[in-house]
């Protein structure tokens, strides 16, 4: 570059750099001016997406035109600036239809949920929210349906075979919300008194179903039975503050016995049936979803393993999964105890209506795949000296 173009290069970068700072000191005063006031929920938002390595990237190669021959980026566009202005000032984002309704209608601003992997129906219309238990669910127990019970659990027993049980177990299954419960096997319950301590009639017993499914396949297990909601009065705790409450759990289980790499939080969701139902080959599922804490810094490699097993969920049953979903501590948790493992997951089975025999058929498809992944991974560690 010779001299000439090199002193214009620099004029014109200089000059940007100063309009830029102009531009952003009249941004200052006209807030200061309006009196307009920005948390830092909203510099979270209208900052989301601009990674650090883009802004070192732009300012470096400003300075140094050889670098980054191919990098090219809209960072400090006008368009791009424009649309973060306005973000910031008003907390509407152009290119977000959602944002111009988030402020005006109570609740729709919590739907910033990231659907990462979209199942079959899922939009942005009928994202799934965490609902919590009305305090009197937790502390009223609701009887259960024993007639129902009966007659659908008589054919569903799943024995384990001892000479399958390994010694060490790899995959840890909780339930950070154990008093998810399924309506349709309690005495008058409804989409948000559908909870109970009762193992047979909650997501503990999927856990334990699942459980017997990996113990057959060789697969060592540790299941946790906590009674959540009696661990939280214990600990004088809101269910608020269950992740809290079972992230002690995780941690002591992890730091007792290193072999264990696989973490699952199973939960149930509060949606209707003609939602979390899918009839395939003849036969009815309750459909699931995963739930990965973006708010982990590793949540990438979550994602990852999430989205090998959805896939593979979704070759051999169409339509069993809702997807895959992100969310921050905005949206939820935001880590879900998922930065203990980078083989970690909370897994949505079901909604309040399902029947056992749609939930056990989802928990037999999850534990297929589930244990192909395992041992493919443990076989791939074999070869290479890593078992």
């Amino acid at each position: 570059m010779n001299r000439k173009k090199y002193e214009n290069v620099t004029f014109i970068r200089v000059y940007f750099h100063t309009l830029l700072g102009i531009l952003l000191f009249f941004l200052a005063a006209f807030m200061l001016v309006l009196n307009l006031k920005i948390d830092s929920i909203g510099i979270t938002k209208a900052l989301d997406g601009i990674g650090s390595r883009d802004v070192f990237t732009y300012f470096f190669k400003s300075e140094n035109q050889y670098y980054f021959p191919e990098y090219k980026s809209d960072l400090f566009s006008a368009s791009h600036l424009s649309n973060l202005t306005i973000h910031l000032a008003t907390n509407i984002k152009p290119t977000d239809s959602r944002s111009f309704l988030g402020n005006e209608l109570p609740g729709f601003s919590e739907y910033d949920t990231e659907i990462a992997v979209a199942g079959e129906g899922t939009n942005m219309s009928n994202i799934p929210d965490e609902s919590a238990p009305p305090p009197e669910a937790m502390l009223h127990e609701k009887q259960v349906a024993e007639d129902k019970l009966k007659k659908d659990k008589q054919n569903t027993a799943v024995k384990v075979n001892p000479k399958n049980i390994p010694k060490v177990p790899s995959v840890f299954i909780y339930h950070t919300h154990s008093w998810e419960a399924f309506a349709p096997y309690l005495q008058n319950a409804s989409q948000t008194t559908a909870t109970s301590s009762d193992k047979r009639v909650n997501v503990i017993g999927l856990g334990e179903w699942l459980t017997n499914d990996l113990l057959n396949k060789g697969i060592g297990v540790k299941h946790d039975e906590t009674n959540m909601t009696n661990e939280l009065k214990k600990r004088d705790m809101l269910w608020n503050k269950a992740y809290t409450a079972s992230g002690s759990i995780v941690e002591a289980a992890a730091s007792a016995q290193k072999s264990l790499h696989y973490f699952i939080d199973i939960h149930r969701d509060s949606a209707k049936g003609d939602m979390t139902t899918k009839t395939i080959n003849g036969k009815k599922y309750a459909r699931l979803y995963f739930v990965i804490g973006k708010e982990n810094p590793n949540y990438q490699e979550n994602l990852d393993f999430a989205k090998q097993l959805n896939s593979e969920l979704e070759k051999q049953h169409p339509g069993i999964s809702r997807g895959i979903f992100l969310k921050t501590k905005r949206n939820g948790n935001g880590i879900y105890n998922q930065e203990v493992s980078n083989k970690a997951i909370l897994i949505e089975v079901g909604g309040v209506d399902n029947h056992i025999d749609e939930l056990n058929r989802t928990i037999d498809a999850f534990s297929e795949v589930f244990s192909d992944y395992y041992w493919k991974h443990q076989n791939a560690k074999e070869v290479n000296g890593n078992g």
